[in-house]
């Protein structure tokens, strides 16, 4: 296992830099790279200081298979009933049995929350983006698999995984030695509504 660096970026050019990877090496994070995430997730903001996150991280290959092929048929079926599948975007990639939706990563975060407060999920969201901008600083890949809620919120996942009934799994992110260059996607400019 390779210990990730870090390298030298400020916050604002880790935000421009950052891009969603979907090709990795083959290797795994070690302990001590993945702490350094966890640590960094915990210091976002969080309403009435509620901090509403657990984190649950696998590295085990098979399970990770096993809950991609969980998911990939739960994940077409929320397609097909949202009516996505007519637009521009193709999901077919999704029913072959080779396709794995996490891209083979060889790491998972799930940020799950507890409902304890009333920004629990937001709370999550504002952690998973200080996670995925702490790796982006260590030149890791990232990229949250959404595809992968369904499953995880399963509650025979849950048991399998070790996780109590009452948790939700919120954002699921892949994390891992990007595999070549990702080149950053465009974003449009920024919707402003009104300007007072």
């Amino acid at each position: 296992m390779e210990c990730a660096t870090e390298v030298d970026m400020s916050v604002s050019q880790a935000i421009q830099t950052r891009c969603s990877v979907r090709s990795y090496r083959n290797e795994n994070l070690d302990r001590e790279t993945v702490q350094v995430l966890l640590d960094a997730a915990v210091r976002a903001p969080t309403a009435m200081h509620e901090e509403p996150w657990a984190f649950l991280v696998i590295q085990d290959r098979h399970l990770l298979k096993t809950i991609s092929d969980r998911a990939k048929p739960l994940f077409a079926e929320q397609i097909r009933r949202s009516g996505s599948e007519r637009s521009s975007r193709s999901f077919d990639h999704y029913a072959s049995p080779d396709f794995n939706i996490f891209y083979d990563a060889g790491t998972l975060i799930v940020i799950w929350d507890k409902p304890i407060g009333l920004f629990n999920e937001a709370d999550c969201w504002l952690a998973a983006e200080n996670l995925i901008l702490a790796a982006c600083v260590k030149g890791l890949g990232t990229c949250v698999i959404g595809s992968a809620l369904e499953a995880l919120n399963l509650p025979e996942t849950k048991s399998e995984l070790g996780v109590a009934d009452d948790y939700s799994a919120i954002a699921p992110i892949i994390v891992g030695y990007p595999a070549g260059e990702t080149p950053a996607s465009s974003r449009r400019k920024p919707l402003v509504l009104a300007w007072r």
